[in-house]
């Protein structure tokens, strides 16, 4: 019934009806991507800093998890250890400001970092490596209910019907990243003279608009310096730091 409603929604407003297809044919429609019905894979979010000296190793396992079927992992680059005297050169204040917003939900004191946020549901050190296998072995365990999502063309995504998180609703994020490798050379602060992995760099964050439970359609922005190397992903979550409710990737075949 999801998928239907979702159908009708993309009939309706995409002005497209004679070429929407759910088969495998679809996948050849250049001008279509369709959500595939795949198990949701565990967000695995990293809060680092370049400034931070405790940071390079939860970097590294940030990067090995990018690399495990069935999780994706994304770094966020904070701005608020830019005053130790080395700017981070991918940060930016939106990606703290959703640190924030995830340290509020779990009633922190403060921003640690390096933190991993494993689904939106829990929390750890990034130096803990073992607490955080744990979280995403967990995860990986637990069924998500995901509505049905798809992207219509490459200005629109659609997000079917399912039930709406309590204390506010939900979210729709659009999320850009470089899936590259990229070792920085830190020239000054508490790491001068090491060199930082980074992979999964999270480029653009974008919140799209809320979500109330109802199929409903979203307008893509345009991409920022319009790499075409960066990946796109949808996450649906719980309003201001909820739980994570559904993602949408990318289609292989448009990768």
């Amino acid at each position: 019934m999801r998928k239907a409603a979702l159908s009708l929604l993309c009939l309706a407003l995409s002005g497209a009806a004679s070429s929407l297809s759910w088969g495998p044919a679809a996948w050849s429609q250049p001008a279509r991507a369709v959500a595939t019905r795949a198990k949701t894979p565990v967000v695995v979010e990293l809060f680092t800093a370049q400034g931070c000296s405790s940071c390079g190793k939860a970097n590294q396992l940030a990067a090995d998890l990018s690399k495990r079927e069935g999780v994706l992992a994304l770094t966020y680059s904070v701005d608020y250890w830019d005053y130790l005297g080395w700017k981070d050169t991918f940060a930016k204040p939106d990606f703290a400001e959703r640190q924030r917003a995830y340290a509020k939900k779990f009633a922190l004191r403060d921003v640690p970092t390096p933190q991993i946020v494993v689904g939106g549901r829990v929390q750890a050190s990034g130096t803990k490596a073992e607490a955080v296998e744990d979280l995403v072995k967990s995860a990986e365990r637990t069924s998500v209910n995901a509505p049905d999502m798809e992207f219509i063309g490459k200005t629109r995504v659609a997000v079917g019907s399912g039930p709406s998180p309590r204390g506010g609703g939900g979210e729709v994020w659009l999320v850009r990243y470089d899936p590259r490798e990229q070792d920085i050379a830190i020239k000054r602060g508490d790491n001068k003279g090491q060199t930082l992995i980074h992979r999964n760099v999270v480029r653009e964050l974008v919140r799209l608009g809320p979500w109330a439970g109802k199929p409903k359609l979203y307008r893509l922005p345009t991409a920022i310096g319009a790499d075409p190397d960066l990946e796109t992903v949808i996450l649906l979550q719980g309003a201001k730091g909820g739980r994570i409710l559904g993602v949408l990737e990318t289609p292989k075949l448009e990768r």
